[in-house]
């Protein structure tokens, strides 16, 4: 099944709409940003376009669907014929995933028919939205966790989907690791697992359920200690194991407290290369205050997954210019609160010395600092692979730019201004 039907009913009647006016086919260009971050959030993270381009190129729609299209009445019999050949053949240029975003920066474009980039909204909106929400979040919990792991653990909290999703847009803003398979099979994200209290509460004890886990996984498995008693729980797991075990998680109570007696008691029974897990319903402001407890480990679930209090970027997918008889002519709506520059736009970012100073967003050609968005689709053909690696690299670059305030977690005000002319 293709996606061709998660999309909005209007975007059909609109195509609808056009087709029988004969403007369908004028050529036109749509621009994807956000007029504003989310309120105290002082920058994104720009993430999706590798899935968003995959799923372009198979944007089709099936047979099946047309027959529902034509037995609900919701197009005309036109529409249906021109949606069985559909194919964009367009042209989409963006910021490399990755990149760092403020308000106001077209992160991506897209130029074709009004007929062939109409119909794409829905698709693209819901994936970059989704997913550079999710990428912002990690990207703050990565800075509160400084150099330790941390683990997307979110599947159970989000649908099936937006499961994997997350995981890859999490990877992309620095995550070590992801719980969910589906990730590590599309994308090659590693996976992290052991056990849960489920498992612990299947054995008439502790010790028996630790000792299956030790002859199935390896002394380097993770033992959960929380389900009864958390100092017994760890003193078995030493002495199951000589001292040698890998791992110890904890899920609840006050973690500062309890890693902090876990280290000790690890180390007091030698086993001090232990690393200690902590997980239970954390976000970047839980992680940074456990900057001076003995954790190694940081396993996120519900909060990144619903992108930490911004479960979407804000992003709209509106149209700045269409081609005239004879030239290209820029347009805005002028709704209060709601308009924005007309025209199609480069960016750039200026560094000096190292740091980021300001992003230029402009409708002319402009040359100064670095540029900001790459060329992913021509003629309907893709330029550009998904590479996960080098979208971690292009984000840790990016925010390596940035003033040393943009790393505070704290409200504020967006960490680089954005010029427009």
């Amino acid at each position: 099944m293709t996606s061709a039907l998660k999309t909005d009913r209007y975007e059909l009647t609109m195509l609808d709409a056009a087709l029988t006016s004969g403007n369908a086919d004028k050529q036109v260009v749509f621009e994807v940003f956000t007029r504003a971050l989310p309120p105290g959030r002082r920058f994104g993270v720009f993430a999706g376009v590798g899935r968003l381009i995959e799923e372009i190129k198979n944007f089709r729609f099936l047979e099946e669907q047309l027959e529902f299209l034509k037995d609900e009445r919701i197009v005309s019999e036109q529409t249906i014929n021109y949606l069985k050949s559909y194919s964009f053949s367009g042209e989409i240029e963006g910021f490399q995933e990755g990149e760092i975003y403020f308000g106001n920066s077209p992160v991506l474009t897209v130029t074709g028919s009004f007929a062939e980039c109409v119909v794409l909204e829905t698709l693209v909106l819901s994936i970059l939205n989704y997913d550079s929400a999710v990428a912002s979040a990690a990207a703050r919990m990565r800075i509160a966790a400084g150099d330790r792991k941390l683990i997307e653990m979110g599947s159970r909290r989000a649908n099936e989907d937006a499961a994997v999703a997350a995981a890859r847009a999490s990877y992309v803003s620095g995550f070590d690791a992801t719980s969910n398979l589906l990730a590590q099979f599309k994308y090659g994200i590693p996976t992290l697992g052991t056990s849960g209290h489920a498992f612990t509460l299947l054995f008439d004890s502790e010790k028996e359920a630790f000792q299956a886990q030790l002859a199935a996984m390896g002394e380097n498995t993770t033992f959960l200690v929380d389900t009864f008693d958390v100092d017994y729980a760890v003193k078995t797991a030493v002495e199951l194991t000589n001292g040698k075990l890998g791992n110890v998680r904890i899920d609840s109570g006050d973690l500062n407290e309890t890693a902090n007696r876990v280290r000790k008691q690890l180390d007091s029974l030698g086993a001090k290369k232990t690393k200690i897990t902590v997980t239970n319903d954390l976000d970047e402001d839980a992680i940074a205050s456990l900057a001076s407890a003995p954790v190694d480990n940081y396993g996120v679930g519900t909060s990144l997954v619903t992108g930490s209090g911004a479960p979407t970027a804000g992003f709209v997918f509106k149209m700045v210019s269409k081609l005239g008889a004879e030239d290209w002519t820029d347009v805005s709506k002028k709704s209060e609160g709601k308009s924005n520059l007309p025209g199609k736009k480069q960016a750039s970012r200026v560094v000096e010395n190292g740091i980021a100073t300001r992003d230029v967003v402009s409708t002319s050609e402009i040359e100064i600092g670095r540029p900001l968005q790459v060329s992913y689709m021509q003629q309907g053909r893709q330029l550009v692979e998904a590479d996960l690696a080098k979208a971690r690299r292009r984000f840790a670059d990016s925010l390596s730019e940035l003033p040393a305030s943009s790393k505070r977690l704290s409200d504020g005000e967006p960490s680089l201004r954005v010029t427009t002319s």
